[in-house]
């Protein structure tokens, strides 16, 4: 197994769901994670295609319309889909629908945001 497997396998591990009478609730382990944030990507839009060196992340899927690309895998995922991005991983998420689109993203590793690498840019970083 390598270290970013190791990685997803114990955050992924200390994920806890708890059903309710009303419906369910997921907890994220936040020690593990340095950083939460909300992005929310407009119609036609999309983020840089990018690495990081000292961080992994962690992204779920709020709304329908997104695609997300890690590596050389493109797709459209569900909502509530958890997705692990690992270190060095090529990424990106864009907006195909006609509405705003979120996704959550945890950041296990250095909460810096100067370890963006961008390989591709439509803004011109």
């Amino acid at each position: 197994m390598t270290e970013d497997e190791d990685i997803e396998t114990s955050f992924r591990k200390r994920i806890v769901e708890d059903i309710r009478p009303w419906g369910k609730f997921r907890a994220y382990p936040y020690e593990s994670g340095s950083a939460v944030k909300i992005i929310t990507v407009d119609p036609g839009q999309t983020l840089s295609l990018q690495t990081h060196d000292r961080r992994a992340e962690f992204w779920i899927a709020l709304d329908p319309g997104l695609e997300v690309t890690v590596n050389d895998k493109t797709w459209r995922p569900k909502e509530n889909e958890e997705i692990f991005i690992p270190r060095k991983a090529l990424h990106r998420v864009r907006c195909l629908g006609s509405l705003p689109a979120r996704i959550m993203e945890i950041w296990i590793g250095d909460p810096d945001e100067s370890d963006i690498v961008r390989v591709e840019d439509e803004y011109g970083r």
